[in-house]
């Protein structure tokens, strides 16, 4: 399996509470930790413990930060094709409550590959899967160089002005952020998932046939839910580049998912094996 990830990074900060501050609170924090995060550099790293290796394509600012996230990325496995933009790197801030929720502020501009960069796009051609969190439209155009194609719904402008044809588009079915409805893109995915957290979620086909599929199993106990979300993606895009049907994908998907919330961190739990 050769997989990619185009999109962005964040390095996160975060603080275990035992809840979130109400305006005008003081709260004392049991633990906090750091690393680098965002939708991209997770499943980057998720698709790296499935396949074996991943290629991320992304963008980092030129300050101390962006090297740390390069370095970490890097010694996670990935091969980090990443532009360097005279920015400082885009950072956040993320409360885990005694539940595990994540409730997270995002501080800097969000820096993106694009497809001027001078990057190994060529390798592109040869994975078997990729999956987009940020980009410009050339470089979403790049990525339907590969034999599927999946992005967030967060993205749905880009998505627009590429046009390609998607392989799979997640979104969700509470985040308005991450919404999609038939007829949002032309053409339309192949296959559009919709998470709806410990509920589950639904996929459906063109033509409008629709199934659910239940949430799976925590392996542990609930830790962290950050990341959660990214890592279900990446094991969908991981299990269609393999071959496997949209029933065993998002079943696939849905465990790395629950796996991710037993973890701490961007990256902490995650599924190290496809196998069931």
């Amino acid at each position: 399996m050769r997989v990619a990830v185009i999109g962005h990074v964040e390095w996160i900060e975060f603080v275990r509470v035992a809840r979130v501050p109400a305006p005008g609170d003081i709260v004392h924090a049991q633990d906090g930790w750091e690393g680098a995060g965002g939708g991209g550099a997770v499943a980057a790293v998720q698709l790296a413990r499935l396949a074996g290796e991943c290629t991320f394509f992304t963008a980092l600012g030129d300050d101390l930060l962006g090297t740390r996230a390069r370095a970490e990325l890097a010694a996670m496995g990935l091969r980090v094709e990443a532009a360097i933009r005279p920015l400082r790197q885009r950072r956040g801030f993320t409360y885990v409550d005694d539940s595990g929720e994540r409730t997270i502020t995002v501080i800097g501009e969000r820096l993106a590959p694009r497809a001027a960069d001078p990057l190994a796009w060529d390798l592109l051609a040869e994975a078997d899967a990729v999956y987009v969190t940020a980009g410009d439209a050339d470089a979403l155009r790049l990525a339907r160089r590969a034999r599927k194609v999946v992005a967030t719904a967060r993205i749905l402008p880009t998505l627009r002005a590429a046009g390609i044809a998607l392989d799979a588009i997640v979104g969700s079915s509470r985040d308005p952020a991450e919404r999609y409805a038939a007829g949002d893109l032309e053409p339309p995915p192949r296959l559009v998932v919709r998470t709806a957290g410990g509920a589950g979620g639904s996929y459906e086909f063109p033509g409008g046939e629709c199934r659910v599929y239940p949430a799976a199993q925590l392996p542990g106990p609930v830790v962290d839910a950050y990341g959660c979300g990214d890592s279900f993606a990446a094991g969908l895009t991981y299990a269609l580049g393999a071959g496997l049907s949209a029933d065993e994908a998002v079943q696939l998907a849905a465990r790395c998912g629950a796996a991710a919330l037993t973890g701490r961190g961007p990256c902490g739990g995650q599924l190290e094996r496809a196998e069931p």
